[in-house]
């Protein structure tokens, strides 16, 4: 029976998965971020900062793109967390990328006019991108780790201060308005894979943490 590796060293920079996985993360956060300003640039009436981020997968003109996108994300994280758990081999990190690739393709393929399903999927992909900043800031040393739990703590805050808003005290969002709120929930994640998948591209073998 296989056992599960609590300390593992990625033998190369350029082989054992961790330049692909790198390019997997850059190419997930790019395709999302582009895709999200180029619907709300193009979606007709979009309020910025009072508008769900998810009113452009409903809108006829930027529902196709965007929900796409979503798709796109979702599955490009499962991608890029096994490949990441080929390197690291622990199952716990492995879920919590899972977790946000089933979040982020559900709330793509059920968009926000079917339901509250598209909430539950929703809310999935935002705990999901969030815990896995930190859980991989468990695998890494240095400034990288800061950047990856802090990235974490600020998206899990936002998403706490959403519970609160919609719960019926939406005075909690301040001056950025409800969509402002829910892009500091999306943005630091998307963020923090751009800057992870560019460590991992950049940096020689790196040892896993143990747990």
């Amino acid at each position: 029976m296989a056992t599960e590796r609590s300390d593992v060293r990625i033998h190369e920079p350029r082989g054992d998965n961790q330049w692909l996985t790198g390019l997997v993360f850059v190419a997930l956060a790019a395709q999302f971020m582009t895709v999200s300003m180029l619907a709300a640039s193009m979606a007709p009436g979009y309020d910025f900062a009072q508008g769900a981020i998810s009113d452009l997968g409903v809108i006829d003109e930027t529902a196709p793109l965007f929900n796409a996108s979503l798709v796109a994300a979702g599955a490009l994280n499962l991608v890029g967390g096994y490949l990441f758990y080929r390197s690291h081999g622990t199952r716990w990190i492995l879920a919590v990328y899972v977790l946000a690739a089933i979040g982020a393709t559900g709330a793509g393929a059920v968009p926000l006019d079917t339901g509250d399903l598209h909430g539950l999927f929703a809310l999935a992909a935002f705990l999901g991108f969030n815990l896995e900043a930190i859980a991989s800031g468990t695998r890494v040393a240095g400034p990288m780790k800061a950047i990856s739990v802090l990235a974490g703590v600020v998206g899990l805050a936002f998403v706490a201060v959403m519970a609160v808003g919609d719960a019926g005290t939406p005075a909690v969002f301040g001056p950025i308005g409800h969509g402002g709120a829910e892009r500091l929930i999306v943005y630091p994640p998307m963020l923090w894979l751009l800057a992870f998948g560019g460590y991992l591209l950049a940096e020689p073998p790196i040892d896993a943490a143990a747990d």
